[in-house]
C-alpha cells in the first residue's frame, strides 16, 4: 500500500517529467556535436562501402576479365553478368548490371574480384528520380571509375592492410 501511495504523489508532483527536464538541463550548456550536414561532412573509414565502380588499366583497357566470380559470391543476386569471347581470345563483358536496390553493400564482389575491377567508393551522397536509374550498366560504372579513380585508389592504398 505505501508503494501505491509513493506513486500517487510522485505524478502528483510531476517527478518524472522534472527527471526529464534534469536531463535536458544538464546537456543546455554543453558543446553542441550537431553536424552541419551540406556544408560540414563527417570522417569515412577508407573501409566505408558506398557507390560501385568498374576501374580500368592505366592504358585504357577495361580490367574485368568476366570470371564471373563477383556475380557468383553475390548473396543478394543484383549482379548480372554476361561475356563474349574476342577475336584476340580474351573474354570480356557484354553486360555488366549492378541492381543497387538489391544490393546490401556487403563487398563480397569487391573481395572476389581477382584484378581489382569492381570497387565500391566511398561516395554515399546519390539518388534516383526514374524508374531504373537504381541499375548501374557498364558504361555508368565505368564513367563512375573514370571520374573518381584517383579517390579509389587513394581508398585501396589506405585500406590495404585489412585486404
Amino acid at each position: 500500500m505505501t508503494v501505491s501511495i509513493k506513486q500517487y504523489f510522485k505524478s502528483f508532483t510531476l517527478f518524472e517529467l522534472l527527471q526529464g527536464l534534469s536531463v535536458t538541463g544538464r546537456h543546455f550548456l554543453r558543446k553542441k556535436i550537431t553536424i552541419q550536414y551540406p556544408e560540414e561532412k563527417t570522417p569515412l573509414s577508407p573501409r566505408f562501402r558506398g557507390l560501385h565502380a568498374q576501374r580500368r588499366y592505366p592504358d585504357g583497357g577495361e580490367r574485368c576479365i568476366a570470371c564471373k566470380l563477383c556475380e557468383a559470391v553475390c548473396p543478394a543476386l543484383a549482379i548480372t553478368i554476361e561475356s563474349e569471347q574476342r577475336d584476340d581470345g580474351t573474354r570480356r563483358t557484354t553486360r555488366y548490371d549492378i541492381d543497387l536496390f538489391k544490393c546490401i553493400y556487403c563487398g563480397f564482389c569487391q573481395e572476389a574480384c581477382p584484378v581489382d575491377a569492381i570497387v565500391e567508393t566511398d561516395i554515399f551522397e546519390y539518388h534516383f528520380e526514374e524508374r531504373g536509374e537504381q541499375i548501374m550498366t557498364k558504361d555508368k560504372l565505368l564513367a563512375i571509375g573514370d571520374l573518381h579513380e584517383k579517390r579509389i585508389s587513394a581508398n585501396l592504398a589506405a585500406d590495404e592492410p585489412y585486404r
